[in-house]
């Protein structure tokens, strides 16, 4: 595995591949249309970001861990949220299929690296708050919120910063899910799978070279 330096570089030279390859697109069609990947990868690294910080403030400052994690939860769906990006793999166009299906996988493989990356941290520093046992549950219900969020992105089109722009229709739509799930299947269908989906990788994520011990010398 990498250490967390290495890993950063590694997500450096992932941001040049993907944007040299939104550049040829760029160049081949004359579009814009991908351009988008950009704004997407960016939100994706504010969680990332976040809870380097996160991790990084003293147990000292809980007032400040605490508000780092709100804040890197109310981001957190962004990173998983390029995985649905994929839906644009239909779009009609002269660039080969095959080039626009290695760019957007790419730009999904970038966000689930760093929002598992992000969440093992914010995993570690749980561990500290709770018992652990506990612990497994409060991931699920973090990819559960985080998999809810890309459903309000990705079909409803609401975004992190409505939470200060316009927080009252976001709470009201939300509430409305709530108070009456069986008028919105498709929203917990949606949201179930992407729970389970994402739980499953990041268990995998968590298992694979090595195990977990690894994984957490590796990026602490």
């Amino acid at each position: 595995m990498f250490r967390l330096a290495s890993f950063e570089r590694l997500l450096l030279l992932f941001f040049l591949f993907i944007g040299f390859l939104i550049g040829c697109r760029i160049l081949y069609s004359g579009s814009l249309l991908f351009i988008f990947l950009s704004w997407n990868i960016f939100l994706a690294w504010i969680p990332f970001r976040i809870s380097h910080y996160l991790v990084k403030s003293g147990d000292h400052q809980k007032w400040k861990q605490r508000l780092l994690f709100i804040v890197w939860l109310l981001f957190f769906p962004n990173a998983l949220y390029i995985i649905t990006d994929l839906v644009h793999l239909d779009i009609d166009s002269n660039v080969p299929k095959w080039f626009d299906a290695i760019l957007l996988f790419a730009s999904s493989v970038v966000g689930l690296m760093m929002a598992f990356i992000s969440l093992y941290r914010v995993e570690g520093l749980l561990s500290k708050w709770m018992n652990k046992k506990w612990l497994p549950i409060t991931i699920l219900l973090i990819l559960f919120l985080g998999s809810f969020g890309v459903y309000l992105g990705r079909f409803l089109r609401w975004n992190s910063w409505d939470v200060v722009t316009h927080p009252f229709s976001l709470l009201a739509t939300i509430a409305e899910r709530f108070i009456f799930p069986m008028e919105h299947f498709r929203a917990w269908g949606i949201t179930g799978i992407l729970t389970v989906f994402f739980y499953l990788l990041y268990g995998v994520v968590k298992a694979s070279r090595g195990g977990e011990e690894e994984l957490r010398s590796n990026i602490q």
